[in-house]
Parts: structure tokens; sequence; C-alpha cells
């Protein structure tokens, strides 16, 4: 998931320099959503991944 917010930005960025604004700002806001999901679901992981036997 990471690596699709990471795609998704650099897209924003060349769509971002080439002049498409509005394509830009939509391609941002999904990395921007991606990434938060990525951080809830690593943190998740992270409390309740370890479980001792």
């Amino acid at each position: 998931m990471l690596g699709y917010a990471i795609l998704f930005f650099i897209i924003a960025l060349v769509a971002a320099v080439l002049g498409f604004g509005g394509l830009a700002g939509t391609l941002s806001g999904i990395a921007q959503i991606l990434f938060v999901i990525f951080l809830v679901l690593f943190v998740l992981s992270l409390i309740f991944g370890r479980r001792r036997p």
C-alpha cells in the first residue's frame, strides 16, 4: 500500500510539472489517503501483531 501511495505521489508530481493541476490535485489526495491508511494499518500491526505464545 505504501508503494501505491508513493506511485500516486510521483505521478502527481509529474502531472503538476506538465501543468495538469486538477489531475495533480486528485492524485495527491489519493496518495495522502493511501498513506494515512498505511500508517493506521502499520500501527495496528505493531500493537496487535506481537502475540507471545
